[in-house]
């Protein structure tokens, strides 16, 4: 949506019967869908109340990304349920950035080896499946039994947090680098530097475009931790003890 000028004065939250809400002054916030904006946990309502306190004049929507994913967790509006959610983000197995491999030039395909297949090693010994990698334009071979493996791992945890974990992989087009990232395996900087490892190459060799490299960078990096705080705040389930936004 459009920006849109500031229209309240105070944020803060409060506990209802379906969980944490958000109030701007002494409205409720709803969803595009004008349903309550209600949130699993105490620690999440206080990251998004954060959000909506720091707009200034104006509200800029798309900097708002824990709101998104919590309307979009709360409207559903692909209408699809946990298992669907789920054989979603394993199908990125079969286009995972980092098992497709270049042959040439041979310094980008060694570039590819010494940094992607470490995470690889590491999320077929961390769940026990293999996985491998391929130069052919069809991709690697993924057994069955990873999958099923994955799908069993992703079943453990809720809805909510599925919303967020196939978010993140989406913007790395990697579920390895996605688990390696939630599992804090890697750090957002470096699952985002992976996930653009042949770009990065290519910047190297040849520049940047001024301004345009650096803001799309930002902008996934922001995206990518977004997403995975998301993921972990809804999987919080202790109670935050200190005051939102203290003055």
């Amino acid at each position: 949506p459009p920006e849109r000028k500031r229209f309240y004065q105070n944020v803060s939250i409060s506990q209802g019967e379906g969980g944490f809400e958000i109030n701007l002054d002494h409205r409720k916030l709803k969803t595009p869908q004008a349903k309550l904006f209600t949130v699993p946990s105490e620690a999440l309502a206080i990251a998004v109340a954060t959000e909506w306190d720091s707009q200034k004049d104006t509200i800029k929507f798309y900097t708002m990304h824990l709101t998104t994913l919590c309307n979009t967790a709360l409207d559903n509006p692909t209408q699809r349920n946990k298992m669907q959610l789920i054989r979603a983000a394993v199908k990125f197995l079969e286009t995972d950035t980092v098992c497709y491999r270049v042959e040439e030039p041979a310094a980008l395909a060694e570039l590819q080896k010494n940094e992607w297949d470490p995470v690889v090693a590491w999320a077929e010994k961390r769940y026990n499946v293999a996985i491998g990698s391929s130069t052919s334009i069809l991709g690697p071979n993924i057994p069955a039994s990873t999958k099923e493996t994955f799908i069993s791992h992703l079943a453990s945890y809720n809805m909510w947090a599925l919303q967020g974990i196939e978010y993140v992989i989406t913007q790395l087009k990697s579920l390895i680098l996605s688990m390696g990232l939630i599992d804090r395996h890697i750090t957002v900087e470096k699952a985002v530097l992976l996930s653009r490892l042949e770009e990065e190459y290519q910047i190297q060799r040849w520049g940047s475009v001024e301004w345009a490299h650096d803001y799309d960078l930002c902008e996934l990096c922001a995206r990518t931790a977004a997403g995975t705080l998301f993921v972990h705040l809804c999987s919080e389930s202790s109670t935050v003890k200190h005051k939102l936004l203290q003055d």
